[in-house]
């Protein structure tokens, strides 16, 4: 059907396909029913399993205390939906408004919302990656194997990678007394998210609890034995590490490989997508009938210089969810920004730590509360004279102030009186992220032809 008219009749009879059927897809399928949507809902995701909580998994089910199977995402209400359930989407028709999907059927839509999120990134190497020790951590099924070999008693554990599930893993490892060793290429652990500085204090932190932490290293390979289990890892520095587990903690990728030639603006950096969720296509037009939102989604924010942000965190994957599917029923003059500051929390050696803003965007960083050295503080991002993001270590009651000292532009450094303020003052350092000259993922983009009816665009999205 045509949804050029009125909106009222897209909301009465309209087809919507949700691919992604994961937080961002339940809570946008949610959202639609809500405001009105009567026409046909389909949930599509390649897991066989319907929408589950992700948080959990590298914390209370690491540590024994919830089983995989019990981290289901409370729901909402009803959305009377047909789910198309482990069968991944395989393909996009734009013309013809089609998912195809990998067991050879097609879905017709009228509006589509791409929500496919992400997946962890695999160990380089198949053959060591395929060896009996050597894990990822991103389904509950990943998590219910994890815990089960956890469980075992392994001699030690390998977390290559000490980012915030990395160092997640190495947390519930030794919660839960075993043996472990972290293996960071970046001089600190979480450095990439929150720079040296704090990136010191996660060491210091790791260390006291008796992790095996190394820094400025990477693994080279992974050796098994005969009967194809992990024995050994192989370190940059020459040295070698005994261990039965190997967790592959190297970060996220964005799950677009299925809309490689649909004429859509995705590669590895995700879906990119305007502020009111509508996707791009490769000539950066944007569309009318496809909508992006969670993991996968690439949209610009006018509160960090219109950059275009992609964010792995809950909160965001809820609110630009809502946003898009309210979009996706809603006239122009109707529609909505996604103006959501970004926001995480992490909990891991006894501390919990939540960030607010865009912290790699700080050029330095001011201790506003507490002390490092306590391990208990507030510290806030400056990026051109005003906060852009701060980060708390067992000081989450303040993170609401400095989300909105991000959301007023307010001058950095801080000024402010309130309580546990530094007796030295604030005063601000570099933030000591890596530098930003690293290589991107960034599209090859070719212009050929001469006349204006000649021109032609080729898109190709680079290699992860």
């Amino acid at each position: 059907m045509s949804v050029d008219g009125p909106a009222a009749t897209f909301r009465r009879r309209g087809r919507i396909v949700v691919v992604g059927a994961s937080l961002a897809g339940l809570r946008a399928a949610e959202t639609l029913r809500e405001e009105g949507f009567t026409g046909t809902l389909t949930m599509v995701g390649d897991e066989p399993r319907e929408p589950y909580d992700r948080p959990p998994l590298s914390k209370q089910v690491l540590l024994g205390k919830t089983p995989a199977d019990g981290t289901a995402l409370p729901r909402r209400r009803a959305i009377d939906a047909e789910w198309r359930l482990g069968v991944a989407a395989t393909g996009l028709d734009l013309t013809e408004k089609r998912v195809r999907l990998a067991d050879g059927q097609e879905v017709a839509f009228d509006r589509l919302l791409i929500a496919t999120g992400t997946r962890a990134r695999p160990w380089p190497r198949d053959a060591e990656a395929d060896l009996d020790g050597v894990f990822v951590l991103r389904t509950s099924d990943d998590a219910a194997r994890l815990d089960r070999r956890l469980a075992a008693g392994p001699r030690r554990v390998l977390v290559i990678g000490a980012g915030f599930t990395g160092s997640e893993v190495a947390s519930a490892c030794r919660e839960r007394g075993l043996e472990v060793t972290v293996a960071e290429r970046g001089p600190a652990p979480l450095v990439g998210a929150l720079g040296g500085v704090i990136g010191a204090v996660a060491a210091e932190l790791q260390r006291e609890h008796g992790v095996d932490l190394r820094c400025c290293i990477t693994v080279t390979a992974l050796e098994g034995d005969p009967a194809g289990r992990l024995r050994r890892a192989h370190l940059s520095d020459g040295t070698a590490l005994d261990v039965d587990v190997a967790v592959i903690a190297l970060g996220a990728m964005r799950n677009t490989e299925w809309l490689a030639g649909s004429g859509l603006g995705a590669g590895p950096r995700g879906v990119a997508c305007d502020a009111g969720c509508r996707a791009f296509d490769v000539h950066g037009i944007v569309t009318d009938d496809i909508f992006v939102a969670g993991d996968v989604a690439r949209s610009p924010h006018p509160l960090f210089g219109y950059q275009f942000l992609s964010l792995e965190h809950w909160g965001n994957a809820v609110a630009q969810a809502e946003v898009a599917a309210h979009n996706m029923i809603s006239a122009g003059p109707d529609r909505r920004p996604h103006l959501w500051v970004p926001a995480f929390w992490s909990a891991q050696f006894g501390v919990n730590i939540k960030s607010v803003g865009v912290p790699p965007m700080g050029e330095e960083i001011a201790v506003t509360q507490g002390s490092l050295a306590g391990r208990r503080f507030a510290a806030a991002y400056g990026f051109q004279g005003r906060v852009i993001a701060a980060v708390t270590f067992d000081h989450a009651r303040w993170i609401d102030f400095y989300r909105e000292r991000i959301e007023a532009a307010a001058p950095f450094p801080p000024d402010f009186t309130g309580v546990d303020r530094p007796p030295e003052g604030i005063r601000p350092v570099s933030a000591d992220f890596p530098d930003p000259a690293l290589p991107t993922h960034g599209p090859t983009v070719t212009l050929s032809g001469y006349s204006p009816s000649d021109r032609r665009l080729t898109f190709t999205p680079a290699r992860a």
